[in-house]
């Protein structure tokens, strides 16, 4: 028997030789260990702060029983659980990653159905503008035919106007003339002035159906001008006009495939955060 006085910081003392039990609780004296039935360490509280140990060696054995192995119920059963727990998390797993993609699915079928009907409502749109444009324009050259065929009309009663004018003029100049040769057959005596008067006033008759001529023809190339000019205006307006439709329409089509390549673009980095979070 070997007593040893000694104060150390921790109650529990583990050696290669010896294994100690100390009783943590103060009220109780002595606590005692046995290791392989042959070495006993006894320990009690002496004071304050200290603890006395008694070692009792045994007879040494010839051969030391060897240590027996049980299987632990505790282990088999943590293992089965975990293997549960990791098949449940699986499963979990795998129902989180179906229903995301589900959810990515019905996210894509709708971003497919929206540019469906975007592209559906768009070609509607153009047909209707085509259409609208081409009635419009059917009606602009109806107007303007019939506009031209007024024109025409209008030129043409006031050129049988001045014509029914001239051969009306021209018809009293002969009546005027035959009436001149009458009366010079009468008035032999004042037929030299009457002659000379008479040509005068032919003279500025036929000047005066000469000036208005002249200005029937100007005034007819002025309109001939106008109607070309304003035709020419036409054409232009019209060709702007449907360079503004064509561009128009071409800005639509822009902005409906930016609006599909964002949604791509979207739908691209929305599979990106699901996979690197999956």
């Amino acid at each position: 028997e070997v007593s040893l006085n000694s104060k150390v910081p921790d109650p529990g003392v583990v050696s290669s030789k010896y294994c100690v039990l100390v009783n943590k609780n103060p009220l109780n004296d002595l606590e005692t260990c046995t290791e392989s039935n042959a070495t006993e360490i006894r320990c009690q509280e002496q004071s304050k702060g200290g603890l006395k140990f008694d070692v009792i060696l045994a007879d040494p054995a010839a051969t030391p029983p060897a240590p027996k192995r049980t299987q632990s119920p505790t282990r088999t059963k943590s293992v089965e659980n975990i293997e549960e727990k990791l098949k449940a998390a699986e499963e979990r797993r795998l129902s989180l990653e179906a229903s995301k993609i589900a959810s990515i699915a019905a996210k894509l079928a709708k971003i497919e159905e929206a540019s469906k009907k975007k592209d559906e409502q768009t070609s509607v749109f153009i047909t209707q503008t085509k259409e609208a444009l081409d009635q419009k324009m059917e009606t602009h050259v109806e107007k303007r035919d019939a506009y031209i065929s007024a024109f025409k009309t209008k030129l043409k009663d006031h050129w049988d106007s001045v014509e029914k004018t001239r051969q009306m003029l021209e018809k009293q100049t002969l009546e005027l003339r035959k009436e001149v040769e009458e009366k010079l057959q009468t008035a032999s005596a004042q037929r030299d002035e009457v002659l000379k008067n008479t040509v005068d006033r032919l003279k500025e008759h036929e000047e005066q159906v000469k000036k208005v001529r002249a200005m029937n023809k100007e005034k007819f190339a002025s309109l001939e001008s106008q109607i070309q000019t304003k035709l020419e205006q036409a054409e232009q307006r019209r060709v702007t006009k449907e360079k503004e439709q064509l561009e128009k329409l071409k800005s639509q089509e822009r902005r409906a495939e930016m609006v599909r390549q964002n949604k791509r673009l979207s739908t691209n980095q929305d599979e990106q955060i699901t996979a690197s979070s999956g």
